[in-house]
């Protein structure tokens, strides 16, 4: 039997139910829309982690505090963690450093004139934030190193937030007032944009010994001290990444009396934390994809059902055929056509679900989700294989009547 024939004879056979072959493809429709819904979920997680990651600068080292050793007192040089004069140590000791840079956050009340904003971020950070985080200065300047030593009560504004507190006014030598305390403006950063959950326009930037001394609350400060949590390390361009780590490492465990087994902090790379969450998010990617594998395996037992009832029906119907020539091979045929069509239909129909669920499901719910093409290809592929496996054990029952008994069909 020709090709064409063929197809022709088996989406005749389908129609001939519309609504049952429609139903049966439901099966399909919802493994494939899962599959690719559920791949746009964990792949748009992975790239919002990978853009955060990066969006921090290139080239960067992270010292991170464990606290494993616990607060003041708890032994060690510094008792535990990391300090702001850690930071000092790295810059000024370890080869192949380019920058350094320490945050401290807080939210604060700020007013300018008369205008005034609640809850605003404001970061404490040191000289080198605009090189390292890729930051350029649209107005004035950032604040210097030794201004930050001297605890200089300066600030340098995010592009919204100068435009709320000033409009289209000159900021640059006005005095804002940060909770209670009066800063500077000395410069206003070009506009940067928001990256992953962070938005760099909307804060305010000062020194972070400012935010040591007046934004952390005093009992806080008092029983930690200036601990910090993060300390990033921009390396030079040629700088062998290992060495720089290993030298690092051994420098804060002598300043923190501390061994390397036993260390109260963590150096890590950018590329470690991207692979760290991409084994994560790969695995509930692989999870999700096998939930949704369920569905299309459900769906090719519908299918397989369905074309033995076909067959059941459809028994004198063979008869006829085989009586006219239609060999074991063209009746096999026929009825796997069948079951593939109802797959690859209900595929492509679950493909244009996947795709319109996704994109749906990332705006209403406001997470990212990316749509890639492999995860429609190999959709559409596992579609195909579900038709063509659930549907051979159907085509071959068919396929193996004996004429004569056909024939006597009711």
């Amino acid at each position: 039997m020709r090709r064409i024939e063929l197809l022709r004879v088996a989406l005749t056979g389908l129609l001939r139910n519309k609504m049952r072959s429609l139903l049966t493809m439901l099966g399909v429709i919802i493994g494939v829309a899962a599959v690719i819904v559920m791949v746009s979920i964990s792949a748009g997680t992975e790239a919002t982690i990978e853009e955060q990651i990066t969006g921090l600068g290139t080239n960067l080292v992270f010292v991170t505090a464990s606290f494993q050793r616990g607060l003041p007192g708890g032994g060690g040089g510094e008792g535990g963690g990391l300090v702001y004069a850690d930071a000092y140590a790295i810059a000024d000791q370890i080869v192949g450093v380019q920058a350094i840079v320490v945050e401290q956050p807080s939210s604060e009340t700020v007013k300018a004139g008369d205008v005034t904003l609640d809850q605003t971020e404001v970061l404490g950070s040191t000289a080198d934030f605009p090189s390292v985080r890729d930051m350029q200065i649209a107005e004035g300047r950032y604040f210097k190193q030794e201004e930050v030593d001297r605890k200089a009560k300066v600030a340098v504004l995010g592009a919204s937030i100068a435009s709320e507190l000033f409009g289209t006014n000159d900021p640059i030598g006005e005095v804002i007032t940060v909770g209670n305390t009066k800063l500077t403006v000395i410069g206003v950063f070009a506009e940067r944009g928001q990256v992953s959950e962070t938005d760099y326009d909307a804060r305010i930037y000062t020194p972070i010994t400012v935010v040591f001394q007046k934004f952390t609350p005093n009992q806080f400060a008092r029983l930690i001290g200036d601990r910090v949590r993060v300390i990033y390390v921009e390396l030079k361009p040629d700088a062998n990444m290992d060495d720089v780590i290993l030298q690092i490492e051994l420098l804060l465990a002598r300043r923190h009396d501390v061994s390397l087994d036993s260390a109260d902090f963590s150096v890590t790379t950018q590329q470690d934390i991207i692979n760290t969450q991409e084994s994560t998010t790969a695995a509930f990617r692989n999870l999700l994809a096998w939930v949704a594998g369920v569905s299309l395996v459900v769906g090719g037992i519908g299918i397989m059902n369905i074309m033995l009832v076909s067959v059941t029906e459809r028994t004198r119907e063979i008869g006829i055929r085989q009586s006219v020539g239609a060999t074991p091979g063209d009746v096999r045929w026929q009825f796997l056509a069948e079951a593939m069509l109802l797959s690859l239909f209900g595929g492509l129909i679950g493909i244009l679900a996947g795709i319109s669920g996704a994109v749906i499901f990332g705006a209403a719910s406001g997470m990212r989700t990316v749509v890639l093409p492999t995860s429609i290809l190999l959709a559409f592929l596992s579609a195909a294989a579900v038709g063509v496996f659930f549907g051979y054990y159907p085509a071959n029952k068919a396929a193996l009547l004996d004429p004569i008994e056909a024939l006597r069909h009711e």
